[in-house]
C-alpha cells in the first residue's frame, strides 16, 4: 500500500480571508511576530500497491478536478511514509 498526500492552497495572488482571520486571532491570542498566514487543504490517500505513471496520472486528474480549483487553487502531490501525515 503507498500512500499519497496532496496539499491544495490558494494561489499567491487570491486573497485568503481565513488565513487573514487565523493570523488576526494568533496575534491577539500574545504570539508574537506572525506575519502571513495561509490555510488550505490536505488529503491523505492510500492506495493498493505502487505508485505507476497510470495511477499518478489519475491522481493528477483527481487533484485537479475534484480537490482542487484550478483557477484559484494550485496542488501539490507527494508520496509519503505513514509517519509523515
Amino acid at each position: 500500500m503507498a500512500r499519497v498526500v496532496i496539499d491544495v492552497m490558494l494561489k499567491p495572488e487570491i486573497l485568503d480571508p481565513q488565513g487573514r482571520a487565523v493570523e488576526q486571532a494568533l496575534t491577539r491570542r500574545g504570539l508574537a511576530g506572525v506575519r502571513h498566514v495561509r490555510q488550505g487543504k490536505h488529503f491523505v490517500i492510500e492506495v493498493e500497491g505502487e505508485i505507476t505513471a497510470d495511477v499518478q496520472a489519475e491522481l493528477e486528474r483527481v487533484a485537479a478536478e475534484v480537490l482542487s480549483n484550478p483557477v484559484i487553487e494550485d496542488y501539490v502531490i507527494r508520496s509519503a511514509a505513514e509517519s509523515d501525515e
